[in-house]
């Protein structure tokens, strides 16, 4: 995108001295455009494509996760759309069923200020060692594989393949408003984030990423970030 196209908005209201008067607005309307509509319809004949031809190994990853730990085969949680929209977000179940959410509430808390810039490294909290997470869970974060429920969103158009990962309803709650720009697209199975260092990616150039995504979206973008995919989820790379 072209320097003198990048749109700005003064924040008359709530300023705080951690957000800059000036932030740089997400403009949506390439992907909403006609050319958009297209970008739906890769994702539905991929998604579900991609589960007709991977259900014996989805049927392998529900076998290993129901020995894990009692409990569900999948995780559900409600996580926040475009728009601000929620809706109930799908993942093979990682953790121990019915585990208190405090850990990941402070950690979040945490990432988003600024307080943890890595969570694989940082001392001060290791979300990489949380004691919540099963052995098969952490074999199946490490590789991405626990996301692959996430075509039944992508099927019933709360996701696409790539757009900005959706935020927990506590985690928006942290949010100044310039993060809420992030929101102005249909969230995304994989992105920016994932392929520039997903866990050493503090959580500003996470935004930053995001916004650079929607701003200068177009399909050879979209496939140049799913084949940069295919190597971080075969080598575990930014998972931790």
């Amino acid at each position: 995108m072209k320097e003198d196209a990048v749109v700005y908005s003064t924040v008359a209201n709530n300023v705080t001295s951690a957000q800059p008067a000036l932030y740089v607005v997400a403009d949506a309307s390439r992907i909403h455009s006609f050319q958009g509509k297209f970008k739906r319809a890769f994702d539905v004949v991929c998604a579900l494509t991609a589960m007709i031809l991977l259900s014996p190994f989805f049927a392998l990853l529900s076998f290993l996760v129901k020995q894990s730990s009692s409990g569900p085969i999948l995780f559900t949680q409600e996580r926040i759309g475009k728009d601000g929209r929620p809706f109930d977000f799908y993942k093979f179940r990682t953790m121990i069923h019915n585990s208190d959410d405090a850990i990941h509430r402070q950690f979040a808390s945490m990432f988003i200020s600024g307080g943890i810039e890595d969570d694989c490294n940082d001392d001060k909290f290791k979300i990489s060692a949380d004691p919540r997470v099963t052995k098969i869970g952490a074999w199946l974060r490490k590789t991405s594989l626990d996301e692959l429920p996430q075509f039944f969103n992508i099927l019933r158009g709360d996701m696409s393949f790539v757009g900005p990962r959706p935020p927990i309803r506590y985690e928006i709650e942290q949010y100044q408003p310039r993060h809420h720009e992030r929101l102005r697209v249909t969230p995304g199975l994989t992105g920016l984030w994932q392929v520039s260092g997903r866990s050493s990616v503090s959580f500003e150039e996470m935004v930053r990423l995001d916004i650079h995504y929607i701003n200068n979206w177009s399909f050879f973008e979209d496939f140049r970030i799913i084949f940069k995919t295919i190597p971080v989820v075969i080598k575990g790379t930014g998972g931790c």
